[in-house]
């Protein structure tokens, strides 16, 4: 066996680092010595092997070296006739796989204008899918939008089926139709695949954002013939998130994670509700679980950077979020982390900074807007933050999460107060259990002393839903009324769902310590205060919280 084919099959045999180190004195040797150790196309074929090995073994710069030295010697053979360019480009060592494996490695080291550069090189008839695949991702990566669509177009005319291609032309706003119409031909010819439509028309609504037709439709698929897919669930989670609905959002989330532990589709979403929800347990098994996946994504980054921030442990949250951009610089979820820990250690223009860069790759998602408004509204720059607000209602559409944020900026101000109600009303008219629009009124309501509206609003909610701050802030108006007997109920109830309620505390302390306006409270409660609380406490929980306060006014 001659010496190239030694190389060969170290090659064949996936022996990478064996090759770097014998391609290397292979290589030398030809260079110096006058004999024929290599004939030129054995010893272009040899570069070749060399730089696919440094690029397995994460030697991007290296090996995109190597591939350069490669096709140099290549064209300087072929000038020199001293070999037929036929003999060395041969599969799998071509000219445009050179140069798409040259193209890689600039990507791994965040090259992406020269990546560009190198596939355009690539004449376009001699451009496979694989090729148009790499260019339609780079060019959104640089922003290039239309030269983005032709190449998915290309990748779809000889791959029907390539679905990624078919996400990324909806959403840079290609019709649903139009993408379904380069995909008939499997629509009618293939059995079994009936259910591709309605997965098409899914991501169509979207990326146009009806988010209820887009809802309809994976839910559709998920009832019949695509039960427990791992994509179609978290697609599922993603599309009640984007619409603002958490609770379900949430839910779905879970159960494509537990389908599937491993794979990290919509696990940085996953871990920003749980981290929201306070649920520090689930969140570190879900960190524990990414991280053990693999550390070249952003999701396993961002879900340890939650658990951190949930810890209090804010240097180390920022670091796992740039971590996160490092890995993807268009990680909208990285940003939106980064920014609001930021924002939270008063770091406000570096806060702006990444919130804006966020807004650019998805000027559609709400919590850019948000995040700008809090950061301008902390920076006391009241005209910059009415400004994003009212972007976000023209932009979102007004929705009752556009609405509440606008109103939040127009409440700051005393003469702008009743346009924020007004807002705030059209916003539950809306949703009815939109919970911060909610917090917002009552807030306004107690400005305003109705205390009484405040409280007939707050007993729609818990009779539907429970939270500590609605059972907080119920029980804060009924103290306002003097109706000390329900206040403890409700705010037994606050502490009961999170025992670290600052404000129920208070409140139950200033209770505790006027005992002469505090009667012990009746077993005898009214049937609303029972269906109040009817489904929310256990009946084991809410005795034990009668007792403390039971215990707590007889020892005054």
């Amino acid at each position: 066996m001659c010496l190239f084919e030694q190389i060969k099959n170290l090659h064949d045999n996936g022996l990478h680092s064996n090759l770097i180190a014998l391609g290397s004195l292979v290589l030398s040797v030809a260079e110096n010595q006058m004999g024929n150790v290599l004939e030129p196309a054995a010893r272009y074929q040899t570069w070749v092997y060399m730089a696919q090995s440094l690029q397995s073994q994460g030697e991007h710069r290296r090996a995109e070296a190597t591939f350069k030295e490669a096709l140099q010697y290549a064209k300087a053979a072929a000038k020199t006739k001293a070999a037929k360019t036929s003999d060395m480009f041969k599969e799998g060592v071509t000219e445009i796989d050179v140069k798409y494996s040259m193209a890689e490695c600039n990507v791994a080291v965040r090259q992406f204008t020269q990546a560009v550069t190198l596939l355009e090189s690539i004449p376009q008839r001699h451009r496979t899918s694989k090729v148009n695949m790499s260019l339609g991702r780079l060019y959104q990566q640089v922003g290039m939008e239309r030269p983005a669509i032709t190449a998915y177009k290309e990748v779809l005319r000889e791959c029907p089926l390539a679905l990624e291609a078919v996400q990324e032309l909806l959403s840079l706003g290609v019709r649903g139709a139009e993408v379904a119409s380069m995909m008939i031909n499997i629509h009618g010819s293939s059995t079994g695949m009936e259910w591709l439509s309605v997965w098409v028309k899914g991501h169509a609504y979207l990326h146009s954002r009806d988010y209820t037709g887009a809802i309809n439709s994976f839910k559709q698929l998920e009832n019949t013939v695509l039960t427990r897919n791992v994509d179609i669930l978290a697609t599922l989670g993603e599309t009640y998130y984007l619409a603002g609905d958490s609770k379900n959002a949430l839910s779905m989330l879970q159960r494509a994670h537990a389908v599937d532990p491993l794979n990290l589709r919509g696990s940085d979403l996953l871990a920003c509700l749980l981290a929201g929800e306070k649920r520090d347990r689930e969140l570190e098994e879900l960190a524990m679980t990414t991280t053990s996946v693999t550390d070249t994504a952003p999701q396993p980054w961002i879900t340890m950077g939650y658990y951190c921030q949930l810890s209090k442990r804010a240097t180390k949250a920022i670091y796992f979020a740039h971590k996160a951009c490092s890995i993807n610089p268009r990680s909208v979820e990285g940003l939106l982390l980064k920014g609001t820990l930021l924002l939270e250690l008063k770091k406000l223009q570096e806060a702006v900074m990444h919130f804006r860069e966020a807004m650019q790759i998805a000027p559609h998602r709400f919590e850019p807007h948000k995040g700008l408004v809090d950061c301008y509204l902390a920076m006391h720059r009241s005209r910059e933050a009415v400004t994003i607000a009212t972007n976000a209602c023209k932009l979102l559409g007004q929705t009752p999460r556009a609405l509440t944020l606008y109103a939040s900026v127009l409440l700051k101000d005393t003469m702008t107060v009743s346009k924020g109600k007004s807002l705030l009303e059209k916003a539950l008219k809306e949703d009815p259990y939109h919970l911060n629009a909610v917090y917002l009124l009552c807030e306004v309501y107690e400005q305003e002393l109705r205390y009484d509206t405040a409280i007939e609003l707050l007993r729609k909610q818990v009779a539907v839903q429970s939270t500590s701050r609605l059972h907080q802030m119920l029980a804060d108006f009924f103290s306002h009324v003097h109706d000390e007997e329900k206040a403890a109920h409700h705010f037994g109830i606050a502490l009961n769902h999170e025992p670290g309620n600052t404000r129920a505390l208070e409140g139950m302390q200033k209770m505790e310590a006027a005992p002469d306006t505090v009667e012990a409270p009746a077993y005898d409660m009214e049937v609303e205060d029972i269906a109040d609380s009817e489904g929310e406490v256990e009946e084991s929980d809410l005795e034990a919280v009668w007792s403390d306060v039971d215990f707590s006014l007889s020892g005054q």
